[in-house]
């Protein structure tokens, strides 16, 4: 799982970071798939990914951190990928979205797993929550888009997301939203 491009020097600070990010996104997603993240030290995790913790603390400030930044990396591939933000109707914005959890389904299930869905909850807010400069009107309306949204994913996940994309955008369809 690759999370940063190594298109840079291996000699330079972005290189070197690069490497760091991405040695430390393996270490962790390796330990948590035998391990809750409140059972995994700093320690271990710098020891599993071979970089010293000042590295880690360069980096991130705590183990959530390093799911936060890999689960952003993975979501703005998908919306350059998507082209989401073309104007298409919500419906298929939804499909496409439920289609990129699909396509990535071994590590949002860990996360469902080690109980960390909610990581996704500042991601689909940024997406389509409110906006400063929206009205009132507008930004209770997103608000009420964003959370609700929110709410989906995380019961589809914990139902095993039994329902394929294309369900998923039909329910919403059906219920109007």
């Amino acid at each position: 799982m690759r999370q940063i491009e190594q298109n840079v020097s291996p000699m330079s600070n972005e290189g070197r970071n690069a490497y760091v990010i991405e040695h430390l996104t393996n270490a962790l997603l390796k330990l948590l798939s035998d391990h809750p993240i409140g059972d995994i030290s700093i320690s271990q995790l710098c020891n599993l990914a071979e970089v010293g913790r000042a590295s880690f603390y360069r980096n991130f400030e705590s183990k959530e951190d390093i799911l936060r930044a890999y689960i952003d990396q993975r979501f703005r591939e998908w919306i350059e990928l998507d082209r989401i933000g073309d104007g298409r109707p919500l419906h298929k914005w939804i499909a496409a979205m439920f289609g990129h959890f699909e396509a990535h389904r071994e590590f949002y299930t860990l996360l469902n797993k080690r109980n960390l869905i909610y990581l996704l909850k500042d991601v689909i807010i940024g997406l389509c929550g409110p906006k400063t400069e929206q009205t009132a009107e507008e930004a209770y309306a997103s608000a009420f888009a964003a959370y609700t949204l929110y709410g989906w994913i995380e019961v589809w996940f914990q139902r095993g997301m039994q329902e394929s994309a294309q369900e998923m955008e039909q329910m919403f369809q059906n219920r109007g939203l």
